[in-house]
């Protein structure tokens, strides 16, 4: 029965991939094909154990890069599937951009399996998505990050939050802005709801693009100062 449906399935609704267009056949699952996921620059170790910045040298005689080691980072670690260029990069401006709110399922799905040998097993008590402000959300439909966080929750059994953390203040876009810039234009744009707990709680934090850091770590800030334990940023893509 179940061969049935899925030929009837597969009939009405070809497996195509999201980015060459490619007929995915038994690879219809991922959404994306193989060949396409084999041009993501995947990151890879080495890399800064802080933010998660891969080193350019073989072997790094150093463990936090240099923003790590002179800039205060309030998470505790950062780590991202991919490099932000080519393919991913593609993705992420179909998503974010356009608008393809399907592509969640995939995009989220290849973020919790690239993951799953970096993150520690049963280490967070929650999954939180970056806010995005209401006028924002009104105007996208939908928050990016949320969408991966739901995928990421459900791969990791891993309670979601999508209620405490907001957005308290509008941002104009920080596409184009230094990082000085960057800082100055989150900074106080977050805030924990009303009644909200996440006190002692080890909370694993997630967007869509890691570029300077500075959304995550305004975030990771209003968290710590909320009493967390620790948070851990994980992302899609890295932009640097």
């Amino acid at each position: 029965m179940k061969s049935i449906l899925r030929a009837i399935r597969d009939c009405l609704y070809p497996p195509f991939c999201y980015f060459c267009g490619t007929y995915c056949g038994s690879e219809r699952e991922n959404e994306i094909c193989s060949d396409c996921l084999s041009q993501i620059q995947y990151i890879q170790e080495p890399l800064c154990e802080r933010c998660g910045k891969p080193f350019t040298h073989e072997f790094a005689a150093e463990y936090l890069c240099g923003d790590c080691l002179t800039n205060e980072r309030y998470f505790c670690g950062a780590r991202a599937v991919g490099m932000y260029s080519g393919v991913l990069r593609k993705a992420v401006h179909l998503f974010k951009y356009q608008l393809k709110n399907s592509l969640g399922r995939p995009l989220g799905t290849l973020m919790a399996r690239r993951m799953d040998s970096v993150l520690p097993d049963g280490l967070y008590h929650t999954v939180m998505p970056v806010p995005l402000h209401p006028k924002r959300l009104r105007s996208r439909g939908f928050n990016q990050a949320l969408s991966l966080a739901r995928f990421v929750s459900n791969y990791y059994a891993i309670p979601l939050d999508r209620y405490n953390l907001v957005r308290s203040r509008w941002t104009h876009s920080q596409v184009g802005l230094n990082e000085g810039k960057r800082k100055a234009n989150v900074r106080g744009a977050f805030a924990l709801r009303k009644g909200s707990d996440v006190k002692r709680k080890h909370i694993l934090l997630v967007d869509d693009v890691y570029t300077s850091g500075s959304t995550v770590d305004e975030c990771s800030k209003v968290l710590m100062k909320g009493g967390a334990h620790s948070v851990q940023i994980l992302t899609l893509a890295r932009a640097s």
